[in-house]
């Protein structure tokens, strides 16, 4: 496969988070909790969480297992929340 073809990752763009620079070398608990705040992802902890996985899908094996499962933690925290997120929309809309 040439490597113009392994590379579509970079003609990706997005604005949808704003991620500060180096987020993801922090605490779980805070790379949840900053991912799923308006000012990091105006869209809401959904948007955090797609930048997540992103990230992670990204690193693939240059991520090391302290890392992988550091961001996976986080990504649980991120998952409970964009779950309360969606019961508050739906209580809302009751």
């Amino acid at each position: 496969m040439a490597a113009s073809q392994k590379k579509w990752v970079r003609k990706v763009k997005t604005d949808s988070t704003h991620p500060p620079e180096g987020l993801f070398k922090k605490s779980p608990e805070t790379i949840a909790r900053s991912l799923a705040s308006k000012k990091v992802s105006p869209k809401g902890p959904g948007s955090g969480m797609r930048m997540l996985t992103y990230f992670m899908n990204r690193a693939g094996k240059n991520l090391s297992t302290q890392d992988r499962s550091r961001l996976q933690r986080a990504k649980e925290l991120l998952s409970k929340r964009v779950e309360r997120t969606r019961e508050q929309e739906q209580k809302r809309a009751a």
